[in-house]
């Protein structure tokens, strides 16, 4: 009875017309003087999708991020957020297992050697059906629903068959692998039928979405025509939506004076040296952090740089633990760093600052300003945020960027220094291009970029999605 009632309720307001989907809710919680709280996270896709949501009075439907039974439905911010319980065995092998053991690392090319297992792709089959019915029971007629992510790849489908009125949009925000690759997952054609239960599939790259439309075909023998696919009589879009940022939120940001102030303090505490290079990066395999390190080593013993007169700042942070994976990642990076700081270290003057931590946006934001140069050497990436944001807090026209062919932001971040980061000769050459770059020719590479994020941030991704959704209604 109670979920009758949520469902008719849901369907009742009719100002609610827009349902995200996604494996986390957009919320953390926090304990305050008062108690425990629920306050809105500052990721990228919550800022993006605020707007709408609040225009809609949207639904969300995620994890609240501990295992256990789901709470009662609650509302931030005038969006109505309906959790899905999750437990511990379901963290295991839905999302630690199947998700970020098999999927993740298949689609970014198989950087690391994906495991398969029954039990997983079970779990997983599972807790998308949960997403499913939740979504069923709170989706208003008629409203489009965006499921997010390669966690959920089952439920467009799922959904489908349960609320054929809905159009349903689903986003990929990690790359698509090409056939030779993908061919290699166990239960793949259920991943691209789960998809194709989407009226518009969409992936950050114009390759992503070609990969998807060859193997609906290739898998299928769905026929094509164009950027579609016909399925049981409904046509099928997919297209490209590079992911971005609140550019104005960080522009904002970084003018304070609190921020310049901390900057400045930045630099001083690394006893200012001629030149500060910067990684930011969640401490997973993909990013490349193990190769800029042996290529920033290696500048040091060939003296291209030398020390305290340069310095390598690199945030990790915290990701996944409890995968065996980024486990041994860690060790790999902290004896790497050790290494280095040992051979070209001194006292009170380390080679390389290496901080496993979490920052607020604010200091994250003073590190940008202060950094010379930003080092975005992903081995693979759907599209990496932190390059555009480093862009976006360079309002003095400051700094470089040195970026990785294989991340998505180098399609659009054309200006900056490029990259194969799989090269570690490629890494050093990039890194010297732009420590040694003229400040003219670096400030107006830094302007193209910015004027470019400026016209596609993060507001105009979702909008472009949902107006390109509504015409494939």
């Amino acid at each position: 009875m109670a979920d009758e009632r949520v469902k008719g309720e849901a369907a009742e307001d009719g100002r609610r017309t827009f349902v995200v989907v996604a494996n986390r809710l957009p919320v953390d919680e926090v304990v305050t003087d008062t108690g425990k709280e629920w306050r809105r996270s500052p990721g990228g896709l919550v800022t993006a999708l605020h707007p709408i949501l609040a225009g809609h009075r949207g639904i969300w439907v995620g994890w609240a991020g501990a295992a256990g039974p789901a709470s009662a439905p609650f509302e931030v911010d005038g969006i109505a957020l309906h959790p899905v319980a999750l437990s511990e065995s379901d963290i295991v092998n839905y999302y630690e297992g199947q998700s970020n053991s098999t999927i993740w690392p298949l689609y970014h090319d198989a950087v690391e050697t994906p495991a398969f297992h029954r039990h997983w792709r079970e779990a997983y089959r599972e807790v998308n059906r949960r997403f499913a019915d939740a979504t069923d029971r709170v989706a208003p007629p008629g409203s489009a629903v965006w499921v997010q992510d390669y966690q959920l790849q089952l439920v467009p489908a799922m959904l489908r068959e349960r609320r054929p009125d809905l159009r349903i949009g689903f986003f990929l925000h990690i790359p698509f692998p090409p056939i030779e690759l993908f061919m290699q997952l166990p239960g793949r054609e259920e991943i691209i039928r789960g998809l194709l239960g989407a009226d518009l599939v969409g992936f950050q790259t114009p390759l992503g979405a070609q990969n998807f439309l060859h193997l609906a075909h290739h898998l299928l023998g769905l026929r094509r025509r164009g950027l579609s696919v016909s399925v049981e009589g409904r046509s099928v879009r997919a297209g490209s939506f590079p992911v971005s940022i609140d550019v104005g939120e960080m522009e904002a940001l970084v003018d304070t004076i609190d921020v310049r102030a901390r900057a400045d303090e930045i630099r001083s505490e690394l006893g200012r040296p001629k030149t500060l290079i910067l990684g930011v990066d969640r401490l997973d395999y993909t990013k490349g952090i193990q190769h800029r390190l042996n290529a920033y080593r290696e500048l040091l013993s060939e003296g291209r740089l030398d020390t305290p007169e340069t310095v390598l700042v690199q945030v990790a942070t915290p990701s996944r633990e409890r995968v065996e994976h980024y486990a041994r990642l860690r060790e790999n990076v902290e004896r790497e760093v050790g290494r280095i700081n040992g051979e070209f270290g001194r006292v009170g003057a380390p080679a390389v600052h290496y901080l496993h931590q979490s920052y607020s946006r604010s200091e994250l934001a003073a590190l940008y300003r202060a950094a010379d140069v930003m080092a975005v050497t992903p081995l693979r990436d759907g599209m990496n945020l932190v390059a555009k944001e480093y862009v976006a807090a360079r309002t003095d026209l400051g700094g470089t960027l040195v970026l990785s062919e294989f991340a998505g932001a180098a399609r659009e971040l054309r200006q900056a220094y490029m990259c194969n980061p799989h090269d570690i000769n490629s890494i050093k050459d990039a890194l010297m291009r732009a420590i040694e770059a003229d400040r003219s020719e670096a400030a107006k590479r830094m302007h193209s970029m910015r004027r470019y994020l400026r016209d596609h941030d993060g507001r105009k991704w979702a909008s472009d999605f949902l107006t390109t959704l509504g015409a494939a209604a």
